[in-house]
């Protein structure tokens, strides 16, 4: 976990991502989504850093899935830190983010509440 790397404004943990070598994040002039992410030009429209400061709870761009909603609900409720200390905490316990692509065992989820569980109290 490179946890100096945070959460992205959608929600989503840049910190454990497989593409952070590469990939300066959302906050990043080069960011090579920039062109396509709702969630990025929204948030710099509105002037705030991350979708769960919003006082829009909008399910828009990448919150329209799983994972990212409900990361930004757990930061929303318990705070960024928290989130950091939990996902770091589940990868020690053999949590993985990124197993196959970009896909992992937080993306075994249908329902948000449930994921902010899983994150909250891992395997």
């Amino acid at each position: 976990m490179k946890r100096e790397f945070g959460i992205a404004r959608c929600g989503l943990a840049c910190c454990l991502c497989s593409e952070n070598e590469t990939c300066g994040g959302c906050y990043a002039d080069d960011c090579k989504d920039k062109d396509w992410c709702y969630n990025r030009k929204c948030s710099i429209e509105k002037g705030i850093s991350y979708c769960y400061v919003c006082e829009n709870k909008c399910r828009e761009g990448l919150l329209g899935k799983i994972k990212p909603y409900a990361f930004t609900l757990f930061a929303e409720r318990y705070g960024v830190g928290k989130l950091l200390d939990c996902l770091e905490r589940n990868e020690k316990n053999g949590v993985v983010y990124h197993r196959k692509g970009i896909v992992g065992d937080y993306d075994d989820f249908e329902d948000a509440e449930k994921l902010i569980e899983f994150i909250k109290n891992g395997k």
